[in-house]
């Protein structure tokens, strides 16, 4: 079992990352202007099961395979530049009303959602690198199963990332329905979010998994 040092550790960690903008958080924010609150806390579950995967794989070596198997590392980076793309191109392609729930980006179901979620976060291999290279960071021998420790402070950083995520998708929601009342703002705010969704598709697709 880890220690409270080492739990207090990584949640001071978890919370410095999650406060950087990065594909997860603009497609959350982006899913919660187009659809409203439910959408982007059902996409916020997809998610955080795409985290969970990935810290039970980390667990499992997978960080390690990455670096070992640098191909498997680019169809993965690949694959998660190009739909970063695709939402990116959603968002620029929607009419003035495109904050709106019932705007041109199409009310998707609870399941659909989920599983767009779940994608967006799995086809980030920069995660799998990240766990591999933090959590062991906090990981002490005399403390138990190495593995075990790791899932812990996966947990942690899940719950951390998680619940700031969740208060993203409010401040979203909130924020659509201020640019129902103005055509320029939010046609500004939509471009704005697909530039950054398009910026980090470039940047995923030029991680290296040596980094």
């Amino acid at each position: 079992m880890i220690s409270v040092t080492a739990a207090l550790g990584m949640a001071a960690v978890a919370f410095g990352m999650v406060l950087t903008p990065g594909p997860n958080m603009m497609y959350l924010v982006s899913r919660s202007l187009t659809q409203g609150r439910r959408a982007g806390l059902v996409s916020l579950c997809g998610v955080v099961t795409g985290f969970l995967v990935y810290v039970l794989a980390t667990a499992l070596g997978l960080a390690l395979l990455f670096v070992a198997v640098p191909s498997l590392f680019l169809v993965v980076k690949v694959l998660g530049a190009l739909y970063l793309l695709w939402l990116a191109w959603g968002m620029v392609r929607g009419s003035r009303n495109a904050f709106r729930a019932d705007a041109s980006l199409p009310a998707h179901s609870t399941r659909r959602l989920y599983a767009m979620g779940l994608t967006t976060c799995l086809l980030n291999p920069k995660l799998a690198l990240m766990y591999g290279a933090l959590l062991p960071q906090f990981v002490s021998p005399s403390a138990g199963s190495t593995a075990g420790q790791i899932v812990e402070l996966g947990l942690i950083q899940i719950t951390v990332a998680g619940s700031v995520n969740g208060l993203w998708v409010l401040v979203a929601d909130q924020v659509s329905r201020l640019l129902e009342r103005s055509r320029r703002t939010e046609t500004g705010v939509r471009w704005g979010t697909a530039g950054l969704l398009a910026f980090f598709a470039v940047h995923l697709g030029l991680a290296q998994a040596s980094a």
